[in-house]
């Protein structure tokens, strides 16, 4: 991310931030009834910042260098940023502050021998592992089975965020909650481009789909963030139906950059049953994939 890229990204995340919150929601007066900006004013922000309107103006143009943590908690107050939001304006603090000393991080593509095996344990689980622009870098049985839809896409490495945006159809029939996934999808490689914004993979990839996708673009614009932590994933499997699944994600701390996710159902509900009628059937075809290739043809 150039310095020029990275003083419209504090711009515009701060500009978003400010034009979601009404006088009235911030408990200041509204005077007047034609007001010609969204949201709050600048001035507006500044005081409820506890700092100069000239200060919150060269902030909001990409000045947050010199800002202290207590003028970011500040700021973080007034906008009433969320866990998220304060996480990703940190990060866009720290690397308005790098003055070319930046740190260009590759996303890891792979996973030590023990963390496949952790995966490969988990028998009763789909769980997998991905890096933070969604590639797909590892999977147990399960796991492959419960997202063939997305591994049925012949690019390499699978992608989540290139399948829900680029193969919405299939998206929209896999995933129940679509458009949620797509937003989450969106904020999440929003706040990992804050995090780490000069890995190529990742910039590449948010060129790829602000190109090829409206509602990417749609998405990409709102400079929405998000934490995906845990939740309900309700899937639609085209072998067992719709599973509603809890997941828990998290990140790896022996692999930085890596982030495990499990995927499990409650006891004795539909769900549990599908997944192992699911788990049977990945064995099936696991083990009918290795005696066709153990046959030679002819």
């Amino acid at each position: 991310m150039s310095r020029t890229d990275l003083s419209a990204e504090i711009r515009e995340f701060l500009s978003t931030r400010r034009a979601r919150i009404t006088p009235e929601q911030a408990g200041l007066p509204a005077y007047g009834g034609n007001r010609r900006v969204k949201g709050l004013r600048r001035e507006e922000v500044a005081m409820l910042a506890g700092v100069s309107v000239d200060y919150y103006v060269r902030m909001e143009r990409g000045g947050l260098a010199s800002a202290s943590e207590s003028v970011l908690d500040a700021l973080a107050g007034a906008l009433r940023l969320d866990e998220a939001e304060r996480t990703h304006l940190y990060a866009l603090a720290r690397e308005s502050g790098a003055r070319g000393n930046q740190r260009k991080r590759a996303a890891p593509t792979s996973v030590r021998p023990a963390v496949q095996q952790l995966l490969d344990a988990m028998t009763d689980a789909p769980a997998w592992v991905r890096n933070g622009r969604h590639d797909i870098v590892a999977m147990n049985q399960l796991a492959r089975a419960l997202y063939s839809p997305v591994l049925a896409d012949p690019r390499r490495p699978a992608n989540t965020t290139r399948f829900v945006y680029l193969d919405p159809d299939a998206a929209r029939e896999f995933f129940v909650d679509y458009d949620r996934i797509a937003d989450d999808a969106a904020a999440m490689l929003r706040l990992e481009a804050g995090h780490n914004p000069h890995d190529k993979g990742l910039i590449e990839l948010v060129g790829e789909l602000s190109t090829r996708s409206e509602l990417f673009r749609h998405r990409w614009a709102q400079h929405d963030v998000t934490f995906h932590r845990s939740g309900l994933k309700r899937l639609r499997h085209p072998v067992v139906g719709q599973l509603d699944l809890d997941f828990e994600g998290m990140e790896l701390a022996s692999s930085p950059g890596l982030y495990l996710n499990v995927y499990t159902a409650a006891p004795d509900t539909p769900t549990a049953d599908a997944l192992k009628l699911l788990a049977s059937w990945a064995a099936s075809q696991e083990h009918l994939a290795t005696e066709t290739v153990a046959t030679p043809a002819g």
